[in-house]
C-alpha cells in the first residue's frame, strides 16, 4: 500500500513541477508562430518531409504508426479541408507520446492548422492526466511553421539517460531532438 501512495504523491510532484515550470517558462515560447512563405518550396511531400525526420533520429525516432484523417480531426483539430496533404505518426504504444505531424496547408489555412496544433500542444501541456515520464516530451513540443507546411514535433525517443539527470535534462533533451527533426524538414524546403 505504501507503494502505491508513493506513486501517487510522485506522480503530484511532477504534474505539480509541470505547473510550476509553465508558469515560470509560459506556454507560448515552444512554439514559432510563422517562418511566413517566402523562402520555402511547395513541390515536397509531407510524407517526404516525415521520413527526413525520421531519417535524421534514426532509433531515437519512436513513432511508428499513422494517424488517420478522422483522428487528425478528431484529435488534433485538423480538418482535412484545411490541408492538401498530411503525413502523422504517433507510437503504438500507448504509454508513449512522440508524435510528429506535417501538414501542407491549403493556400490560405496555414493560420487554421498552426492554431489547431498550437490549441492541441497547449492541451496536452496543460492536463494532468499524463504519465509521468511522459512531462519533458509535452513540454518541449513544439509547433513550427515553413511557408504552407505546418509541423508539430513531441519527440525524444529515449530519454532513461537524461532522465537520470534531471527533468530539466529530459526537456533539454527533448527540445534537441524536436529542433534536429525540424532543422531536417526545414533543410528539404529551403529554395
Amino acid at each position: 500500500m505504501k507503494k502505491k501512495k508513493f506513486f501517487s504523491a510522485a506522480a503530484g510532484a511532477a504534474v505539480l513541477a509541470a505547473a510550476v515550470w509553465f508558469g515560470a517558462a509560459g506556454l507560448s515560447g515552444c512554439s514559432k508562430t510563422d517562418n511566413g512563405a517566402e523562402g520555402y518550396r511547395e513541390d515536397v511531400s509531407a510524407e517526404d518531409l516525415r521520413k527526413a525526420a525520421a531519417d535524421e533520429l534514426g532509433e531515437n525516432y519512436w513513432p511508428n504508426a499513422q494517424i488517420p484523417a478522422e483522428t487528425l480531426e478528431e484529435v488534433y483539430g485538423v480538418s482535412e479541408d484545411l490541408y492538401d496533404e498530411a503525413a502523422a505518426e504517433m507510437p503504438m504504444i500507448s504509454a508513449h507520446v512522440d508524435t510528429l505531424i506535417v501538414v501542407k496547408a491549403k493556400e490560405g489555412q496555414e493560420d487554421a492548422v498552426l492554431e489547431a496544433l498550437e490549441a492541441y500542444r497547449a492541451r496536452q501541456a496543460e492536463s494532468a492526466m499524463q504519465y509521468p515520464m511522459n512531462l519533458g516530451k509535452i513540454q518541449a513540443a513544439e509547433v513550427e511553421r515553413f511557408g504552407r507546411y505546418v509541423c508539430f514535433a513531441q519527440l525524444g525517443g529515449d530519454i532513461t539517460e537524461p532522465s537520470e539527470e534531471s527533468d530539466e535534462a529530459v526537456i533539454a533533451h527533448c527540445r534537441e531532438e524536436n529542433a534536429r527533426a525540424l532543422a531536417a524538414i526545414e533543410d528539404m524546403l529551403a529554395l
